[in-house]
């Protein structure tokens, strides 16, 4: 990775934190974002919360899509980003205004202590929280100033008074009519002014304290009813669980210097019913995807929360794993519930990516996917027990001409479903750019079968074929036809049946290629060498083969 020279200079200012005085005030503010570039990247959380704190723009952006080789912030440089962020609110140098975080969550445990999705969640949260209580608290000191100053000038104008009938009493003492007039009219002692005065600021303190030592009452009333100004939006993705969900719940519905909006959630192992509170917090226009795993959401949960996603009019992508969505366990009302469903789903106007993992709904695709209003763009159905109907309907749907990427990893094919598989590949080639069909069975026969319609994808960018029964005489047929596809970059291919130890049955399911040991009397470097050789010779050395299918992502080709 080469640094230009405005980077290599910021990562020598702020190296030295012991010199951020002499220079902060002269920076000018086209460098802001090089200084903190170079702070994160050298992991100066001082120099990141001094920056931040004094934000010359309108928006920061912090996150997003990595760079090759570029890691994610440390915990510490986020901490000070959260910290700098909340002091900046009284900081009339600050002119931020949106505060874009989305995308900035690491891989827990990564290099370079990265804080994960949860973490950060939770750290936004409690941001969120400690600015409006320092609000309060801010509000309340001045509130108590105010009072101060008005005692001050109410016991300022009842001395005046006291001093000026005082003078009177005195005036009307000197002369004989002014004196019969005061016995007449029992007139004030001077100690019984100054006994009124000083009851009066007595009364005026005991009043104060009333007003400032209660927690409760008319004071909160009054504060929970005020329309906070809100000075810095602060956009993230949001990751839910059910140790978190109530501190989300309460920033979402805490109204404050800061607001935070989501533009991405992920909730795990959540009820209907906190879910569907989670929505109603969240504002209408921000929401672009929803991901929910690990819920025991059922048919009916699902066709509960679909018309509460409709009313996001951004709302693009729907991922739901391991949902317990299981038609065949549901018989009694599954026609009703179906039929809810599909209406749920008809009302998602800008839905284009779709993600159903391990929901076993044999047959019911068409139900699902045909009442769609727009063609979606990224389609995957891994472990979802999809029938030969299933796949026939896919391979002539609407939906099939416009799919950028499709994962059918996991569902069983054969001689009747690859067919349908060879008609959706030909309505797909010039749109689909990513393929997944690890863990489908594909024999040397039944790949040799599909090797003419795969050839025909010349948008295809990354092609994933891992725990697939494939000898190294099918992986070469295989190479030949990859090197021959103008766009493909990434193969995942799968380990040769010639690698793993003897035993291994004739047909080997996915779970069992994933577990079966490897033979460690043959060399493994012998497949990769081979097919190395084979696209060598094919003239293509851009092409990234791969076996390893837990470190495989198919972004590294985009």
């Amino acid at each position: 990775m080469v640094h230009s020279l405005v980077s290599l200079c910021a990562r020598e200012v702020v190296s030295d934190h012991s010199s951020s005085p002499t220079w902060l005030r002269w920076v000018p503010r086209e460098l802001y974002g090089a200084l903190l570039e170079a702070a994160f990247a050298c992991c100066r959380p001082l120099a990141v919360g001094e920056l931040v704190q004094r934000w010359p723009e309108r928006t920061l952006r912090v996150g997003g899509r990595r760079k090759t080789g570029q890691t994610a912030p440390s915990r510490l440089c986020i901490q000070a980003l959260l910290l700098a962020v909340v002091r900046g609110l009284a900081d009339q140098r600050s002119a931020l205004q949106v505060l874009d975080v989305c995308g900035l969550q690491g891989d827990e445990g990564g290099m370079g202590d990265p804080m994960g999705g949860w973490s950060l969640t939770v750290a936004l949260c409690t941001m969120v929280i400690q600015a409006k209580a320092g609000a309060h608290r801010t509000q309340r000191k001045e509130g108590d100033r105010e009072r101060k100053r008005f005692s001050a000038l109410e016991r300022e104008r009842d001395l005046k008074r006291e001093r000026g009938q005082r003078m009177g009493m005195k005036e009307l003492k000197d002369g004989e009519t002014c004196r019969e007039k005061t016995r007449s009219e029992s007139p004030v002692s001077d100690e019984e002014l100054i006994k009124g005065v000083r009851r009066r600021m007595e009364m005026e303190r005991q009043r104060g304290v009333v007003v400032t030592g209660s927690r409760g009452g008319k004071l909160e009333t009054e504060e929970k009813e005020a329309d906070w100004e809100v000075l810095v939006q602060v956009r993230a993705d949001i990751f839910v669980n059910a140790r978190s969900w109530e501190r989300v719940r309460l920033a979402l519905s805490t109204s404050g210097p800061l607001k935070l909006q989501c533009r991405y959630l992920r909730v795990e192992e959540i009820s209907v019913p906190s879910i569907r509170t989670l929505l109603n917090l969240l504002p209408r226009k921000s929401l672009l995807g929803i991901d929910v795993r690990y819920s025991s959401l059922g048919v009916a949960g699902l066709a509960e929360l679909l018309p509460l996603l409709s009313t996001f009019p951004e709302l693009n992508s729907l991922r739901l794993h391991y949902c317990n969505l299981d038609i065949r366990r549901d018989n009694f009302g599954q026609e009703g519930v179906l039929r809810d469903l599909s209406q749920g789903l008809s009302n998602l106007q800008e839905l284009r990516q779709l993600s159903l993992t391990a929901l076993r709904l044999p047959g019911q695709l068409r139900v699902l996917l045909s009442s769609l209003p727009q063609s979606l763009e990224v389609l995957e159905l891994p472990y979802l027990s999809l029938s030969p109907a299933d796949l026939a309907y896919l391979s002539c749907s609407h939906h099939v001409s416009s799919l950028l990427q499709l994962d059918l990893s996991e569902n069983c094919l054969d001689e009747t479903t690859v067919p349908s598989i060879r008609r959706l590949l030909c309505q797909a080639s010039s749109s689909l750019q990513h393929l997944s069909l690890s863990g489908c069975g594909l024999t040397d026969r039944l790949l040799g079968m599909l090797l003419p319609s795969l050839g025909g994808c010349w948008a295809l960018k990354s092609l994933a074929l891992a725990l697939n029964p494939l000898s190294r005489a099918g992986l070469c047929d295989l190479m030949r036809t990859a090197a021959r596809m103008p766009c493909l970059r990434l193969l995942l291919y799968p380990n040769a049946l010639e690698d793993y130890q003897p035993g291994l049955p004739e047909l080997p399911s996915s779970t069992q290629l994933l577990e079966w040991p490897l033979d460690e009397s043959v060399d493994s470097n012998t497949t990769s060498n081979k097919l190395s050789q084979v696209m060598m010779d094919s003239g293509r050395s851009d092409l990234v083969l791969t076996c390893d299918l837990l470190n495989f992502d198919k972004d590294m080709v985009d």
